[in-house]
Parts: structure tokens; sequence; C-alpha cells
């Protein structure tokens, strides 16, 4: 838990440190860009029409493409610094820690699925041949939620199938919550992102009145400029929402389908016990 929490950690602090390096750079990239379309063009301009050939075609379609990379990049960190970089900050940083928690709880997910038809034939064939010692010793070679549930089951087989079934239950409600684990913090970042987009929202709108009673006159500038850095901010706090909703419906539908995995396994598991009685 401690190096899970670290390791979260250290992404949000990378991540908010790369963001910063690029706001301190934004003025020099735009002049780049800049220079690099003013050379494009007097190249374009000098260039005489016989001399065109298709190599200085595909130099110059390069070149476009580069400055409308490096200008959407752009686009994007001065709309993100004309958000304010404080609310804006902060959904981002809901953004970052969803994901990160995301990728974790995926990776684990993948890693905890097991292919159960094939445990099941491997634990079937170790109790025909070896009893339930050998049947234990397959599970506890196997990762995953389904072996784990197979050994407890097998580990009370001696006292009677009711327990063998009380403990399969018992046991698969912890391997549930296990793989839930963490669900519930992506949950309240999808909810807390658009709720931070809305405040600022508010507070921007608040800035607007606020410069109007100062100038004591209705300027338009005045009020596109706040409404503008409100809405800024609700986009992007949805943006986020969005994109951690796919997720995390992701991750559901993978719970979903290991625990209904788990529970039919943990069926078939109990008539091969009958079976081998």
């Amino acid at each position: 838990m401690k190096k899970r929490f670290t390791l979260l950690t250290l992404i949000a602090f990378l991540s908010l440190g790369t963001f910063s390096v690029f706001a301190q750079n934004e003025p020099e990239n735009i002049l780049a860009t800049e220079e690099v379309t003013e050379e494009a063009a007097e190249a374009a301009e000098e260039a005489p029409a016989e001399e065109t050939t298709e190599e200085t075609t595909e130099e110059t379609t390069k070149k476009k493409k580069e400055v409308e990379e490096d200008t959407f990049h752009q686009i994007i960190k001065q709309k993100f610094m004309e958000g304010g970089p404080a609310f804006m900050g902060i959904v981002l940083l809901c953004l970052i820690l969803g994901l990160a928690l995301a990728i974790e709880r995926i990776i684990y997910l993948n890693m905890a699925t097991t292919n159960s038809k094939k445990l099941l034939n491997k634990v079937n064939d170790a109790l025909k041949s070896g009893g339930v010692d050998a049947a234990k010793e397959v599970c506890r070679n196997t990762r995953g939620p389904v072996a784990s549930i197979f050994y407890q089951g097998l580990d009370r087989s001696d006292e009677g199938l009711e327990q063998v079934e009380k403990s399969i239950v018992a046991y698969g409600g912890v391997q549930m919550g296990l793989l839930e684990k963490g669900l519930s913090w992506i949950s309240l970042f999808i909810a807390l992102a658009p709720m931070l987009g809305f405040m600022g929202t508010v507070i921007g709108m608040i800035g607007a009145f606020d410069a109007i009673e100062a100038a004591g006159d209705i300027s338009p500038s005045l009020v596109a400029g706040g409404i503008k850095v409100a809405l800024l901010t609700t986009v992007f706090g949805l943006i986020v929402a969005m994109i951690l909703q796919v997720f995390y419906n992701y991750l559901i539908s993978k719970v979903d389908s290991i625990v209904n995995d788990m529970e039919d396994a943990s069926i078939k598991l109990v008539d091969i016990l009958v079976n081998n009685k």
C-alpha cells in the first residue's frame, strides 16, 4: 500500500513539474513556431516554380505538419493558462491521479484473470491422481482470485461440503473486495473534476462582475474575459470526467466478468469434490 501511494505521488509531482516547464517555455515555443512558419513562407517565395521537385514538396508538407502540431500544442497550453493555473492545475491533478489508479487497476485485473476451465481440469486431474494435497499445490502455483478460492475450498474439504461452500462464499467476498479496491477513488475524481470546473466558472463570473463594478461601465471586453475563463474551467473539468468515466466503466465490466467467472468456477469445484468423494 505504501509503495502504491508513493508511486501515485511521484507520478503527480512529475506531471506537475512537466506542466510548469511547458508553461515557462511557452513564449519561446510560440516564437520558434512563428520563425519556422516565416522560413517556410520565405523559402516558398524565393524558390522558382521551375525548380520545384517532389523532394521540396515533401519537405514543405512535412514542415506544415510540424507547424500544425506545434500550433495545436500551443493552443492547448494557452487555453490551460487562460483558464487559471489554480483551478486548472487541481483538475489536472484529478486527471493524473485518476489515470494512475485506473492503470494500476487495469494491470491488476488483467493479472487476476484466470482460465478457470483449464484450472478446473488441472484440479480434477490432481484430485484423481494425488488427492486434495496435489490439488492444493496446483492452486498454490496458480495466480488469481479463482485459484485462491479453490485453495480455501479444498483446505476445508475434510470438514464436509457445507463448510466448503461457506468457505468459498466468505473468501469470494474477500477477493471481490480486492478486485474493487481503488474504484471508489476513481469515482470520486469523476465527480470532483466537473465540480471544480463549475467552481472555477462561478469564480470567473464573480471576477467579471467585480471588473464591471470597478470600471463603472459594462465593457464587452471585461465581460467576455471573465466568461471565457469561466467556461474554460468547466470544459476542462468535463473532459477530465469523461476520460475517467470511460476507464471506470471498463474496470467495472472487468470486475463483473471476473466475479461471474469466480461464481461459476466455484459451483463446478463443489461438483468435482462431490464426484471425487
